[in-house]
């Protein structure tokens, strides 16, 4: 596992340190695979609910009103963090990050606010749906592997890109959920 975990740092890391023109020819091949795992799990998750005859766990009206917040809240941490990284001329997607690295606003709080996004847009579509197995199995799952990815591809490349720097960051900022400061 070490070895492919390796193979796949390595190549984030020519890709993310490449040239111009491969990281833009391979972003749209990597965020459409990102948007595709997150169609299958939802796509799977509802199929699942019909297969195993699971009924909403919420009435449409409630579903609705309780998503909000979830999708509400996923929605704009994920646009505000790809906002940034586009100001950085760099994208969310690791063939294609910013050139430098991106420290303020959100990230002060969080490592990956973007992801944090997602995880909240996906319990809002699985609330919204009332799908037992998108809210209750599905989302904890991609969170679960999503975490992992992170910690054990995404940052050793960021860490081997921006060296001290980011394990400075990675010191005194929580991966995921926000620690805020004391007043």
């Amino acid at each position: 596992m070490n070895g492919f975990c390796e193979r796949i740092i390595q190549f984030f890391y020519q890709a993310a340190t490449g040239p111009g023109r491969t990281r833009k020819l391979l972003a749209p091949f990597a965020a459409g695979f990102f948007v595709g795992l997150i169609l299958l799990a939802i796509t799977a998750s509802l199929v699942m609910d019909r297969f195993f005859g699971f009924a909403r766990f919420v009435s449409r009206s409630y579903g609705a009103a309780l998503s909000l917040p979830f999708l509400l809240g996923g929605a704009l941490l994920w646009v505000w963090s790809v906002w940034r990284f586009l100001k950085t001329k760099g994208t969310p997607i690791p063939v294609n990050p910013p050139p430098v690295l991106v420290t303020d606003g959100l990230y002060a709080y969080s490592r990956n606010p973007m992801l944090a996004g997602v995880f909240l847009m996906l319990a809002g579509i699985g609330i919204l749906f009332g799908s037992v197995t998108l809210t209750c199995i599905a989302t904890p799952v991609f969170v679960f592997v999503s975490i992992l990815e992170f910690k054990y591809i995404e940052e050793p490349e960021l860490e081997r890109r921006f060296g001290k720097a980011y394990r400075e960051y990675k010191e005194k900022t929580p991966m995921i959920i926000p620690r805020f400061p004391r007043k």
